[in-house]
């Protein structure tokens, strides 16, 4: 199997194009290929597939098997994969996704390279059953979670996958491996979550640390992005164009007033080629 190693911002994917159908053993693969010491390393296994709606299929598991609905730093790598490659013709492509219907994209490039992309994540979804929490509100704002004996205020949205999102004082020194487990396996969160710890800087700025579901730390992550200016939107705290800064870089994100729409731009790049026997 032929793949390529590609990263986000330093959240980094094996993509793997070439199949018509997600393999039976993908789950399996993704264990054994995420591994960063027996595996090839990286935080999530992506396929890239036909599609009967758009150019193309994304398909995306996490390193411990499960298989996420969306993911907007691996569906920039796959642009430029297909871009870089010449399998699309046109800088701006359609990619069908799991959780989110098929978002389109615009691809910005130098030399016939992509070197940035952006991303019409769609519009976010904030009722609390729809994302899904079990509080039947719409939207979830600043609602109290109780873990590991402490009370925070989280904001829920979705971006075709689950965030919830929670504003702290100090994000990049806050310690996901202690809370970040406990808040993505929450009662309240059925389908689990992902978890944004958010600090904001100014109206126009927010620094965010993320725990993925299924992945756990990561230097990036696109819907979280997407989600954490969405609910600092929502709690009052920035406008709707913001950078969000990770800790693998900036996303410039944008919730779109003319057509409730979440964009978010962002770079991708190729890291290596392989091929496991």
């Amino acid at each position: 199997m032929e793949f390529v190693k590609m990263h986000g911002l330093g959240n980094d994917f094996i993509v793997v194009a070439g199949e018509r159908e997600l393999p039976g053993d993908a789950s399996d693969l993704a264990v054994r290929l995420c591994d960063r010491h027996f595996g090839v390393g990286a935080d999530g296994l992506v396929y890239i597939l036909p599609s009967e709606r758009a150019d193309f299929r994304m398909r995306i598991l996490n390193p411990d098997g499960s298989e996420a609905e969306q993911c907007g730093n691996a569906i920039r790598c796959v642009a430029k994969y297909v871009y870089d490659r010449g399998l699309v013709a046109r800088d701006e492509i359609a990619i069908e996704t799991l959780g989110a219907g098929v978002q389109r994209l615009k691809i910005t490039s130098v030399g016939g390279k992509a070197v940035r992309v952006r991303v019409d994540m769609g519009e976010p979804i904030l009722r609390g059953l729809d994302v899904p929490t079990t509080v039947d509100r719409t939207p979830v704002v600043d609602h109290p979670i109780e873990a590991g004996g402490r009370t925070f205020r989280f904001t829920a949205v979705s971006m075709g996958n689950p965030h919830c999102v929670i504003f702290v004082d100090d994000a990049p020194s806050f310690d996901l491996y202690r809370w970040g487990p406990l808040l993505e396996a929450h009662p309240l969160f059925p389908r689990r979550t992902n978890v944004e710890f958010v600090t904001v800087v100014s109206r126009s700025h927010a620094v965010m640390r993320v725990w993925e579901r299924g992945a756990g730390p990561t230097l990036a992550c696109g819907t979280g992005a997407c989600a954490t200016l969405v609910a600092s939107v929502l709690c009052g705290l920035t406008d709707r164009r913001a950078t969000v800064s990770l800790a693998g870089g900036d996303l410039f994100i944008e919730w779109s007033e003319a057509d409730n729409r979440v964009y978010m731009t962002g770079p991708a790049a190729e890291v290596f080629s392989g091929t496991l026997a």
